[in-house]
């Protein structure tokens, strides 16, 4: 099992004990989704899985904080930023920019790339370098910059 899946299963039985609501169902949506992806991968799912699912769950909550900004309901945005923000505590830490930089200079050399139209090649050979320690979008924008200057 899952390094990530044991710890959300023992915080959940210390949300339970503590009353905390707002973790306790995010952390069973949680579990629900990882549960699901762990059927689906038979048995040889690991916590590079989970962090997968956990990212994918982190975008769909800062998603619908967007839009429910935008349609001003701020009780909603505030509930989906809480929730992100419980469940991005169970992601590996995020790279600092200055790494990312250093990396996507290392992979421009690799791939060889000197356009903006090499920006398919460096996503392709930098994100499983990162590996769920930076968010796509903001590795996309930094080597969109890279390669313009």
């Amino acid at each position: 099992m899952s390094r990530i899946l044991q710890q959300i299963s023992s915080d959940m039985t210390k949300a339970m004990k503590s009353g905390d609501k707002t973790l306790l169902t995010t952390l069973r949506l949680a579990k629900s989704e990882l549960n699901k992806a762990k059927l689906d991968k038979n048995d040889d799912f690991n916590d590079e899985d989970a962090v997968a699912v956990l990212q994918r769950e982190v975008k769909r909550r800062n998603e619908a904080a967007e839009v429910y900004a935008g349609a001003g309901r701020n009780d909603l945005e505030e509930k989906e930023i809480a929730e992100a923000k419980i469940l991005k505590s169970y992601l590996p830490e995020e790279l600092p920019t200055e790494e990312i930089d250093k990396l996507i200079a290392e992979v421009i050399k690799e791939v060889d790339a000197t356009t903006a139209r090499d920006i398919g090649r460096v996503m392709q050979s930098i994100m499983p370098k990162l590996k769920g320690r930076a968010d796509g979008k903001v590795v996309k924008s930094l080597v969109e910059k890279a390669l313009a200057s």
